[in-house]
C-alpha cells in the first residue's frame, strides 16, 4: 500500500456575493494562473496540498467554490457543513458586497461548524493600486496575542516591505491609491474591512486573484489556524484523560494478536 501523501485533509468553501472573484481565487489556488471566469452555477470544485508551518504539514485544500446569486443560496448553503476554514470574499470596489458580507457570515455561523476558521478576503486591490497590499494578516479577535506576519509564499519581489509595513497596514500606501493612473476609487478602506474582521472574531487579508497577491496566503493562514486549533483541542483531551496514552502500554496490556 501507497504512503499517504499529506497529513490532513481540510474542506473549505469560498463564499461572497456574485462576481467579487470567488472562482478566481480558486483557480489562483489550483493552477496558480488567472482567468475570466462564467458566473458559477451552484458550485465548483478544487484541490491543492500546501505546507503549512515549521513542520512542514501536508495539508490537502478541498475547496467549494460556491455560486453568490440569491437564486442558489439554499444550495450553497448545504456544502458549508464540514468545512475547515472559510474565504468571506467581496470586491474592494463595490461597496455593497462588503455590505452583505455580515449575511454570508450569518450563513456561515448557522450551517457550518462551530469551528471553522473564516478569513474576509477583500479581492481585487489590483483595480486600486499597481504595488500589492501589505502581507500583515489578523489574527482572531479572541486570540491574546497580537497580530503577527506569517511568512509568505510569494516571490520577494512582489513582497512590500520597509518602514512602513505595520500591523494595521500600509497607511501611506492605501492614502495614495486613487493617485495611480487608470485605478478605481477603493470604496471600503482596508480599516473597514479589519475592523469587521476584529469584531467578529475573523482573519483578514487582501488579495488579487488576477495578479496573485496574497491568494495562496489566505489558504496557508487558515489553514496554521485551523491546525493550531486541532493541536489544542487534542492536548485538552489528553488532560481531562490524564495524560497521553502511550501505544507501547498498550499493545503489551492487550498482548500478543
Amino acid at each position: 500500500m501507497e504512503p499517504m501523501t499529506w497529513d490532513y485533509i481540510l474542506k473549505y468553501v469560498i463564499v461572497g456575493d456574485a462576481a467579487v472573484g470567488k472562482s478566481a481565487l480558486l483557480l489562483r489556488l489550483t493552477d496558480d494562473r488567472f482567468a475570466l471566469t462564467e458566473p458559477t452555477l451552484g458550485v465548483e470544485f478544487g484541490s491543492r496540498i500546501l505546507s503549512i508551518g515549521e513542520e512542514g504539514k501536508r495539508v490537502k485544500v478541498q475547496c467549494w467554490d460556491t455560486a453568490g446569486t440569491e437564486s442558489f443560496r439554499s444550495i450553497t448553503r448545504s456544502y458549508f457543513r464540514g468545512a475547515a476554514g472559510a474565504l468571506l470574499v467581496y470586491d474592494v470596489t463595490r461597496r455593497e458586497t462588503f455590505e452583505h458580507v455580515n449575511s454570508w457570515l450569518h450563513d456561515l455561523q448557522e450551517h457550518a461548524d462551530e469551528n471553522v476558521c473564516i478569513i474576509l478576503v477583500a479581492n481585487k486591490t489590483d483595480l486600486i493600486s499597481r504595488a500589492p497590499p501589505t502581507h500583515i494578516s489578523a489574527l482572531p479577535s479572541s486570540a491574546t496575542s497580537p497580530p503577527v506576519e506569517y511568512p509568505s509564499s510569494l516571490p520577494s519581489s512582489r513582497l512590500l516591505s520597509g518602514d512602513n509595513a505595520s500591523p494595521h497596514g500600509n497607511l501611506n500606501a492605501q492614502t495614495s491609491e486613487c493617485n495611480v493612473e487608470g485605478a478605481m476609487p477603493r470604496q471600503v478602506t482596508e480599516k473597514e474591512g479589519r475592523e469587521f474582521a476584529n469584531r467578529n472574531g475573523l482573519l483578514y487579508v487582501e488579495t488579487s486573484a488576477k495578479e496573485g497577491w496574497n491568494v495562496v496566503n489566505a489558504f496557508e493562514w487558515t489553514a496554521r489556524e485551523v491546525l493550531t486549533r486541532i493541536n489544542k483541542s487534542e492536548m485538552e483531551r489528553k488532560k481531562k484523560r490524564g495524560g497521553p496514552i502511550k501505544l507501547d502500554d498498550r499493545d503489551r496490556s492487550r498482548g500478543c494478536c
